[in-house]
């Protein structure tokens, strides 16, 4: 299962100001190398509003456990990239994680250097690297959530969104600047069989979209609210909210005849956080250590537990009850793959196609 999410203006939710004036400092220093500190940048998701979060919880275990300070910046996946890029030759991140495409973008651009963390052997091979530049550390699917107070049941198909009960009510996040805005178009020319057919869906479904959004994490809150009736999210970020936005639920959309396959039955795709280790980041060391530890089984067990996702080792097999929550929800979803490697090669094109199809 491959897997990915969004963009926010880049926020520095722990340590913002001092995070950037340390590292611009410490940048290459071999003082700084000894900190006791590793910064991650990541897409959002994984990270709970109220402290509650699979990240809150791992890496306030890790601190306790080995004395490492995480120092955490997130946005969407789209605009971790293009910071890692523009820092380049100073880089501030030790830990980069975001969606695909994004993350096979990252190591193409040379970002990413080799290291499989302990416990890489037990994920699929379809969710790593295979020169270990990066691997899964929490498996997701995407998806779209809906206001269930509002809608008596959810849409079924793309072609329901296009009705004029949901002008000025739906909203879906940018492509290729949001991990799950991208998705979106992944997933609407897998349905609708072509690029072609989903572009010219698009165009009309553009008269109920209320425009551009750079956050994916920022739609469902909108939509428990009612403010919109549908958006487009990711299964392990929505269910996760969902434990404080009651009105918020989560569908798939069904693939049309067309579609190559799964025709008539609502599909997703895999779309999985991805980690990897920065090329020449400022604590290489301590980098190593925290991908270690989000790959140990405790982690991985809290991934269902705490996070609302499924783990991404396939020798975890969780019974809590948001795992068994979440195997109900998935049951009868065709999943399929994406070629990754065709999306990553042409995806500045197909983003193109879609602003010229939408007049973003």
């Amino acid at each position: 299962m491959p897997r990915n999410k969004h963009l926010r203006p880049v926020t520095a939710v722990v340590g913002a100001l001092a995070l950037a004036s340390t590292l611009t400092a410490c940048g290459g220093d071999s003082a700084a190398s000894d900190a006791k500190v590793v910064t991650v940048y990541s897409a959002d998701g994984l990270k709970g509003e109220n402290g509650d979060g699979w990240y809150d919880q791992v890496f306030k275990d890790f601190e306790k456990e080995t004395g490492i300070e995480v120092k955490y910046v997130e946005g969407g996946s789209g605009e971790m990239v293009q910071r890692a890029v523009r820092e380049k030759t100073n880089p501030q991140a030790d830990v980069l994680v975001t969606l695909p495409p994004f993350i096979q973008q990252a190591d193409g651009k040379g970002l990413l250097q080799k290291y499989a963390p302990e416990g890489s052997d037990q994920v699929d091979g379809a969710d790593k690297a295979a020169d270990a530049t990066w691997t899964s550390v929490v498996n997701n699917y995407f998806g779209f959530v809906y206001n269930k107070k509002e809608l008596s049941q959810a849409p079924t198909t793309w072609e329901e969104l296009l009705d004029g009960r949901y002008e000025n009510k739906l909203q879906y996040s940018t492509p290729g600047v949001a991990g799950d805005g991208t998705a979106v178009l992944i997933k609407a020319f897998h349905d609708f069989g072509g690029k072609d057919a989903a572009l010219e869906y698009l165009k009309k479904l553009q008269t109920n979209n209320v425009g551009p959004s750079a956050s994916t994490g920022k739609l469902a809150p909108k939509v428990d609210k009612g403010e919109l009736l549908v958006a487009n999210g990711d299964v392990q970020m929505n269910y996760a909210q969902s434990k404080d936005m009651p009105n918020l639920g989560i569908w798939f959309p069904r693939a049309t005849g067309k579609a190559t396959d799964g025709a008539g039955k609502p599909t997703t795709f895999a779309l999985p956080y991805a980690a990897g280790l920065v090329t020449k980041g400022p604590h290489t060391e301590n980098g190593r250590k925290l991908l270690d530890y989000m790959l140990t089984a405790k982690a991985q067990r809290q991934v269902s537990e705490i996070g609302g996702g499924f783990s991404a080792r396939e020798d975890i097999k969780a019974t809590d009850a948001n795992a068994i929550a979440l195997s109900k929800l998935m049951d009868g979803v065709e999943v399929f793959e994406p070629d990754w490697a065709d999306i990553d090669k042409n995806l500045t094109t197909y983003v193109e196609d879609w602003k010229s199809a939408t007049g973003s």
